[in-house]
């Protein structure tokens, strides 16, 4: 950032950056490990090196496509103009003196977007992403907490947030830059435009500003502070380097990898270290595209103009895919032949079965004909929904990670022989991960230590000690187990176990599990309920909300809620029958509404409404 080093003594620093990543993956290529699939990767030092890179090696590719206005197409932005924007755009935040300072991010996925996100990080200071679903009360609280002085908003709407945010005074807020507008509503007062301000460092470059091309970027840095937004209630800033980033980036490629040319749909919000990782920083090292969808409910259009190759997702999205697959074919197959498409498609990997050409081209014509891989994330998904599309042809794989952790730990690598879609995915390069107090069955708490574990929780020591040990452990909170393979499998989150009078643990995601393999249940959240004075168990809860469309023709159109219930209940009653007695769902309450979810749809289970109907 700022030059606190001499040119000698910057360069020698640089040089060693080079020198280390470069063993490291000369390391990666004598991997015996066939699971590494994809081991031939460039040296980047930083993320404004990466950025760098591609736009020398891929000047005329596109690193972004975007539709501005809802009646054109697509408009490309190219590595080269990415780049020329970027540095505009840090020449100008330089300007304002922002060197060093904290600069937040809120809007939709946009170039915009992404051209702030890099020219923050690429020498100006450090980014703070801010979730686009909080209310003002709560963005106002994340300035305080994460000391932002500058805010740029991808969306009017935002704009109108932090204008109020700045002027009540209570945050260090200088500055409200908005891209949404064309001039600056009020210079004096830090009411900026972001168009105006690129034009600004335009014209600053071609007149010698060498300001943000010459600044200092050690890959040890501070990069980003990224507020969490889990289910326990409590945000915390993760705080992650340069090289965190930088090298998640690097090694989540070995193992999937995108290249020149890929385009990846992004569908999930960019604030969110998943997406931000693994779409778009994989698209800035590799030299591939990343194409911003308008929005859930444009997913269907954007996909067939598009024709990705390459799509991250949450369970809850590829689901909804994979349900509407299944609802299409059983309109044009008669039931009978539809037992045989399920057959086929569940046992096709076994067996060595092909489907029909014409059924897999009619499928992969619903993500626009050209998709290779699809990447499921952010929660756990039923493998077998992941091999089900890998039957269709696709490499559908899933990963795990969490945002202390850059975020990818582990990740199915993209090639069906070394799938294990039932797990989380196989451990990472340069990562290790241990079992923690191991049961008789080998499950104890998940626990890693790598390049790419987070440097702590911003301006929280306790927390951070509460998670990172003295040894480098980064201690996740999710129970599981590693098989010879170095494969991990979740089985549950240590704060949600429920324990049964017996002493035993009870895991509600493992319950979860089994109730979402019910037809007629759309989502569900399994609790800890009040002691069953008939038994000398803890009762078991859960919430369930049902799914309308596989009630009606199960019951038919006019259907109660009585026998909505009854028939659910008679599913409990059957997934009870196959476990111990201290596991069993005592209680099962019907939800006629949303659960009230965090931005990645996760259920929040601190919220004791969830438990409601």
């Amino acid at each position: 950032m700022s030059r606190r080093f001499t040119d000698s003594e910057y360069r020698n620093i640089k040089r060693r950056e080079r020198e280390v990543i470069g063993q490291m993956l000369d390391e990666l290529k004598k991997s015996k490990d066939r699971r590494y699939l994809f081991k031939d990767k460039h040296v980047v030092t930083d993320l404004r090196d990466m950025l760098d890179y591609s736009a020398e090696e891929h000047p005329d590719l596109p690193l972004f496509m975007q539709k501005y206005k809802p009646n054109q197409p697509f408009r490309k932005i190219s590595f080269r103009q990415a780049r020329e924007d970027v540095y505009a755009i840090g020449t100008s935040l330089i300007d304002l003196g922002l060197e060093e300072r904290h600069i937040a991010l809120i809007g939709r996925n946009s170039s915009e977007w992404g051209e702030s996100y890099l020219a923050i990080v690429g020498g100006v200071g450090v980014v703070v992403p801010l979730d686009r679903e909080l209310n003002q009360s709560e963005l106002e609280q994340l300035t305080i907490k994460g000391d932002v002085e500058a805010v740029i908003t991808i969306n009017n709407k935002y704009y109108e947030i932090f204008k109020q945010i700045k002027a009540d005074g209570r945050t260090r807020l200088r500055y409200v830059i908005n891209a949404d507008m064309e001039e600056h509503e009020d210079e004096e007062n830090g009411l900026l435009s972001w168009i105006r301000l690129r034009e600004t460092g335009r014209r600053m470059l071609w007149n010698g500003d060498r300001r943000y091309a010459e600044s200092q970027v050690v890959n040890t840095d501070l990069a980003s502070i990224i507020f969490t937004s889990g289910t326990t209630g409590v945000s915390k800033g993760v705080m992650l380097s340069h090289r965190n980033l930088m090298l998640d980036t690097m090694l989540v490629q070995s193992m999937f990898e995108a290249r020149p040319k890929d385009i990846c749909f992004s569908v999930l919000p960019m604030h969110h270290c998943y997406e931000c990782t693994a779409t778009f920083l994989s698209c800035v090292y590799s030299g591939a595209t990343v194409a911003f969808s308008r929005g859930l409910k444009y997913i269907r259009k954007d996909i067939l103009e598009v024709q990705p190759t390459i799509m991250l997702a949450v369970p809850a999205i590829i689901e909804n895919f994979h349900n509407k697959i299944r609802r299409s074919m059983s309109d044009r197959l008669n039931e009978k032949q539809m037992q045989v498409f399920e057959l086929m498609d569940r046992e096709a990997s076994r067996f060595k079965v092909k489907l029909p050409k014409k059924v897999t081209k009619d499928i992969a014509a619903v993500f626009g004909g050209r998709l290779h891989t699809l990447i499921s994330g952010g929660a756990p998904i039923d493998g077998a929904i992941l091999d089900s599309f890998c039957n269709i042809g696709f490499n559908a794989i899933q990963g795990y990670g969490l945002s202390e952790c850059s975020p990818i730990v582990a990740l199915n690598p993209a090639k069906r022989k070394y799938m294990k879609n039932a797990s989380a995915g196989h451990i990472m390069p340069f990562t290790e991960c241990k079992i923690l107090d191991p049961d008789s069955n080998g499950i104890g708490e998940i626990c890693f230590r790598g390049p790419q574990i987070m440097m702590g929780y911003y301006k929280d020591e306790e927390n951070t000690k509460a998670v990172i040990d003295e040894e480098g452990w980064f201690h996740t909170g999710d129970i599981g187990y590693l098989d010879r393979d170095n494969y991990v499998f979740i089985t549950g989150r240590k704060k949600n176990v429920i324990i049964a009078s017996n002493g035993k643990n009870v895991f509600p995601e493992e319950l979860e599990s089994y109730l979402l393999t019910c037809p007629y249940i759309a989502e569900c959240m399994v609790w800890g309920g009040e002691t069953d004075p008939a038994s000398q168990w803890s009762g078991i809860s859960a919430t369930v909300r049902l799914d309308d469309e596989a009630l009606v023709r199960k019951l038919g159109e006019g259907y109660t809620p009585e026998q909505a219930k009854a028939l659910v209940e008679a599913e409990v009653d059957r997934i009870n029958d196959t476990m111990p007695r201290f596991k069993r769902i005592a209680h099962v309450i019907v939800r006629d509404r949303e659960f009230d979810k965090t931005t990645t749809n996760k259920i929040r289970r601190f919220v004791e409404d969830n438990k409601h109907a």
